[in-house]
């Protein structure tokens, strides 16, 4: 599998074995860098479990342990529901 920028990917040892601590992180981009047979360079940012992005990374992965997930999914599972958006307050017209 090869992310597209915005995809919500689940991080594991899968990927690299720098990642013993599992992260879930959205891309920005994916480098055109020459690189190891399989592996890649994603840039995004690594989301917290309300999936609100904390920090922005680079990072060196193998395709073929990233796991793509669906955030709305992702927040159910872990028991965290968002408040729904509030809409903007319009101005009463002049009249």
């Amino acid at each position: 599998m090869l992310p597209r920028s915005g995809d919500v990917l689940h991080v594991t040892r899968a990927a690299s074995v720098q990642f013993a601590e599992p992260l879930l992180f959205r891309v920005i981009r994916v480098h055109d860098w020459p690189t190891y047979d399989g592996w890649i360079w994603l840039d995004g940012y690594e989301l917290n479990a309300a999936g609100d992005a904390v920090e922005r990374r680079s990072i060196f992965v193998q395709a073929s342990g990233l796991r793509q997930v669906h955030p709305a999914a992702e927040l159910r599972s872990r028991g965290i529901r968002r408040a729904p958006a509030v809409p903007a307050r319009v101005p009463a017209r002049a009249g």
